[in-house]
């Protein structure tokens, strides 16, 4: 049975964690594959709201087994308080894995991140703060702790001493307080030894799984336009967000992928800085903002809000291959009486349909709007396709039309129960 892919097709924020928990009706594992918990995914199930960052969203489906693969980043103390809270309140945690071979993240390596972001100034990347981009540099330069070292304590504390020792240098060079290495060490040392029982080879129990006829889904955090080698850089984030780093980020081989479901949300958003064409600045934004909570999981920052730019979103489902369309937060759109479709960008004068290289050009270039009639009504009730106003069916048709891909689920709210596939 082949292995499906679930990816943001925007700029993150669209809606993954509440997909993947739909569609997980009828997986046997979720795995997450890249990123870090810079990733805030909310999951609503009646009355309860979740807020994952680093265990999969698969995890409120029974039996489901919830890989963290490879090209996952991890903060192990993190990592325990979430699993931590998530045991208190009755889910069980036990299908939980974590890959031997994904690298940490320290306290030094966040430091270094608020470092960064401190002296940046115009090239200020707006991250989180959580160490991601430092941790996949260490990856980088073959000097990151990986997974494997949970289980191995005496090596662990070696590792972890010779990197803070290194990185409190380089603090003390900037000229702030280094870290405190002996009282730093016991927080990992207790993480060390709640996770240690987590720790296998994802990458076995992956492929294991896929031989036995298994069905996988593979969970993407971030969005497309955030890829390290294809998102607007160096507004990016430090991973592989398309659908192809599934592949290096789960130790699956391309063969086994089936179908790639991108996450669309109606309209879009932007976290963090970067250029962002069709972002608004009255009060239509402000509308999206304050209907759709347009605050961030992770960090509750405000996030900018934008008609839904065709471009940007077609550029992310073909790099990554999206066949089936999940589009999210339709309700937000409700009682907006016009709503904007960005189909092309002009630029210096020139008019291109396709998505710039550039992170100048992009920053350049002005939008060109397709106008549609909203349909000023509720959708929040709506349960099949046929019920949905007939303009709201004519706007997700040409969404569809633009980013050249079909339409499978519809969400209108973000309960688990406001959600339909076509």
């Amino acid at each position: 049975m082949p292995v499906d892919i679930l990816v943001g097709t925007q700029w993150g924020d669209e809606g993954k964690g509440k997909l993947i928990d739909v569609l997980t009706r009828d997986v046997d594992m979720v795995v997450r594959f890249q990123g870090g918990n810079n990733a805030g995914h909310t999951v609503e199930i009646g009355s309860e709201k979740y807020v994952l960052h680093l265990v999969p969203s698969g995890i409120f489906r029974p039996g489901v087994q919830c890989l963290i693969g490879n090209g996952v980043v991890v903060d192990p103390i993190g990592l325990m308080q979430e699993m931590q809270d998530l045991a208190r309140r009755g889910i069980d945690v036990a299908g939980v894995e974590l890959s031997n071979r994904a690298h940490l993240i320290f306290e030094y390596h966040k430091r270094a991140d608020a470092l960064r972001e401190s002296g940046a100034g115009a090239m200020k990347i707006g991250t989180t703060k959580r160490g991601i981009g430092p941790a996949y540099a260490d990856k980088a330069h073959r000097c990151g702790i990986r997974g494997i070292a949970l289980t191995e304590p005496e090596r662990l504390e070696r590792l972890f001493r010779e990197q803070a020792a290194k990185y409190n240098r380089l603090f003390v060079e900037a000229g702030i307080d280094p870290l405190d290495i002996d009282a730093e060490w016991l927080k990992v040392a207790e993480a060390a030894r709640y996770l240690a029982p987590y720790v296998g080879d994802t990458v076995v129990s992956i492929n294991e799984a896929i031989r036995a006829g298994k069905k996988i889904l593979c969970e993407g955090a971030q969005g497309g336009l955030l890829d390290i080698d294809h998102g607007t850089y160096p507004f990016v984030t430090s991973s592989n967000t398309v659908a192809g780093g599934a592949c290096t980020g789960a130790g699956i081989a391309p063969r086994h992928v089936g179908d790639v479901w991108g996450v669309l949300k109606a309209y879009t958003t932007r976290v963090g800085e970067g250029p962002f064409p069709t972002e608004l600045f009255d009060q239509a934004g402000e509308t999206l903002r304050q209907v759709g909570r347009e605050f961030g999981a992770t960090t509750g920052r405000p996030r900018r809000c934008g008609w839904f730019d065709a471009v940007a979103a077609g550029y992310s489902c073909m790099i990554s291959g999206v066949n089936k369309l999940a589009i999210t937060k339709l309700d937000v759109l409700d009682q907006l009486p016009e709503l904007g479709i960005c189909t092309a960008y002009e630029v210096d004068g020139v008019q291109t349909p396709y998505f710039p290289a550039s992170t100048e050009a992009l920053a350049k270039a002005k939008p060109v709007y397709e106008w549609l009639p909203g349909w000023q009504c509720s959708t929040e009730d709506v349960s099949c396709w046929e019920d949905l106003p007939e303009n709201a069916r004519r706007y997700l048709q040409r969404l569809a039309e633009l980013v050249r891909a079909e339409i499978a689920i519809v969400s209108v709210g973000p309960r688990r129960d406001q959600t339909f596939e076509v």
